[in-house]
Formats: C-alpha cells, sequence, structure tokens
C-alpha cells in the first residue's frame, strides 16, 4: 500500500520485554485507536516497511504496549525502532464538523480573505494552550494561531483556507 495514502498514529519508541512486544507512543487523539486497530504499517526511519498485525494492545499512560506478529524477540522490534506505525487514510473516522485532522490541513493554500495568497499551510505546531499553524510564502513565514477568529474558513476538498487579513492577527499577536 502507497504511504502517502496513510495516516501516522504512533511511533514505535522501543521492544519491551523478551517476547518482541513494543512501547507505542500514541499520536492520536481518537479514543480508542489502538484497542481497535487490527493490523499497521510500520514505516522505518531508514524507509523499510512492512505490514504487521496486532494481536495484543495493552494501554500504559500515553503509551501502549503491543504485541504485532512480525516480531518474537526485543532484537526484532529493535530493527524497527523509531518507525512510524501508520493506517489507511480511509480507516480514519470523518472528523466532527468545524474540525479537522492534522493531515488534512498540512498543505492547503492559505488565502486572505482578499484573495492574496500567504504561502501553504506546512506545519502544525502543538503549545500547551494553542496550536499554531507555520504559514510558508514565497517571501515570507507566518505562524498564525489556530483560532476562528482569524481562520474564516476551511475547504479540504477545494485545499483552501481563507484567513482574515494579515494585518489584524499579525498586529494582534505583537500587542
Amino acid at each position: 500500500m502507497a504511504t502517502e495514502h496513510m495516516v501516522t498514529v504512533g511511533k514505535l519508541v522501543k521492544a519491551f520485554g523478551v517476547r518482541g512486544q513494543a512501547r507505542v507512543l500514541s499520536l492520536t487523539d481518537v479514543p480508542n485507536r489502538f484497542e481497535t486497530l487490527k493490523e499497521v504499517t510500520l514505516e522505518s526511519p531508514t524507509g523499510k516497511t512492512l505490514v504487521t498485525s496486532i494481536t495484543d494492545v495493552h494501554a500504559d499512560g500515553r503509551s501502549y504496549l503491543l504485541r504485532f506478529t512480525a516480531f518474537s524477540t526485543p532484537e526484532e522490534v529493535g530493527n524497527f525502532r523509531g518507525a512510524w506505525l501508520k493506517i489507511p487514510r480511509a480507516a480514519v473516522p470523518p472528523a466532527p464538523e468545524g474540525h479537522y485532522y492534522q493531515f488534512e490541513l498540512i498543505g492547503l493554500t492559505v488565502r486572505e480573505e482578499t484573495g492574496n495568497v500567504l504561502g501553504e499551510l506546512e506545519e502544525v505546531v502543538t503549545l500547551p494552550h494553542q496550536h499554531l499553524f507555520v504559514i510558508r510564502g514565497a517571501e515570507k513565514e507566518f505562524l498564525l494561531p489556530a483560532s476562528r477568529k482569524w481562520i474564516l474558513n476551511v475547504d479540504v476538498a477545494e485545499g483552501v483556507m481563507i484567513v482574515a487579513p494579515t494585518e489584524e492577527w499579525v498586529s494582534d499577536v505583537a500587542r
């Protein structure tokens, strides 16, 4: 399966125990995401991929202990240390009305309501009290607070985010 149609839901941190379990950091806020997973694609930092089934899940704080059919020793898990756990995009439930997954927003063209194109939404930075959108244009980079006050419309199908005029949110942040 092509990885560009995949969504990252976790990261394999390290081996756990002697029977090939793995500690996995959750990168999703979908409730019971790991408890319902049957199969994932592991993509290692070297680019190697492996499709494997999940046979056991145990929640452990923000991380999980998973047992994969592909691993039976800590050394086998170690070969995929740092791997991303990915699932097909089609397996992701729709976001609630007016909410969006980060993967849906990254890559959107960001325009002011006047039509002026600011650039492409490149990254979502998660801070303790808010998210910031990193918008990279040809000449400038903008950090836009992820707030309904500044974001007027999001059209994922069209690939566009419309925002309030830059002067409004740039000057507000500078105060």
